[in-house]
C-alpha cells in the first residue's frame, strides 16, 4: 500500500501552515488563518473534470458519480462519493477535507482519504492518498480543486475540477 503524496504532504503541510500563519500577520489580512468553528453544511457534487497530463493514454476526463460532502467545521469537511475514474471503472473515495488558510474567498489545504477501482494500484483495493485541494463556496454553489501527481504507471496525474451544490446549512 503506497501513500500518494502522502508523506511529503504530510511533512510539509505543518511547515506551511506556521510559515501562511507568518505571512498573513504580516499582509494585512491578504492571507487568513480561518479561526475553527462548528459548522452545519451539506453539498452535492456530479463527480468530477479532470484535465490529466498524460495526454498519450486515452484517460477518461469526464468523472461523473455523485458525492456528498459535509462541512461540520468552517476548516473541515467529511466527503464520501463514486465516480467513473480515469481508467472507465468505477472508484469509490472517503475522505476529510482540512483547508485552515484562506486567500480572499479561496480555501487552501488537503483532502486525505482513500480511494478504489483502479486496477494498477493495489489491485482495485482501497488505498490512501493525501492530496492538495482549493476550494469556493458562495452561496449555494460551490468548487474544488484537486491536484492529483503522476505516480510511476500507478496513478495518472490530473488537475481535478468538482462543481458542488449547498443543500442546506445551519442558517436555513
Amino acid at each position: 500500500m503506497r501513500f500518494i503524496f502522502g508523506i511529503r504532504a504530510l511533512l510539509i503541510a505543518p511547515i506551511l501552515f506556521y510559515v501562511s500563519h507568518v505571512f498573513a500577520q504580516a499582509s494585512n489580512g491578504w492571507i487568513e488563518v480561518i479561526e475553527p468553528n462548528p459548522k452545519s453544511e451539506l453539498w452535492v457534487n456530479p463527480g468530477m473534470y479532470s484535465y490529466h497530463f498524460q495526454k498519450d493514454q486515452n484517460l477518461n476526463n469526464n468523472n461523473w458519480g455523485v458525492g456528498l460532502e459535509y462541512r461540520f467545521n468552517t476548516v473541515a469537511s467529511a466527503t464520501i462519493g463514486n465516480y467513473k475514474n480515469s481508467d472507465n471503472g468505477h472508484s469509490s473515495y472517503a475522505g476529510v477535507y482540512y483547508q485552515p488558510i484562506a486567500i480572499g474567498p479561496i480555501k487552501l489545504g488537503v483532502v486525505a482519504g482513500g480511494f478504489n477501482g483502479y486496477q494498477s494500484t493495489n489491485n482495485g483495493g482501497w488505498f490512501p492518498a493525501v492530496l492538495p485541494a482549493l476550494s469556493v463556496e458562495e452561496g449555494r454553489f460551490g468548487a474544488n480543486l484537486f491536484l492529483i501527481p503522476t505516480v510511476g504507471d500507478r496513478v495518472h496525474g490530473a488537475i481535478s475540477l468538482q462543481i458542488k451544490i449547498k443543500l442546506f446549512d445551519d442558517l436555513d
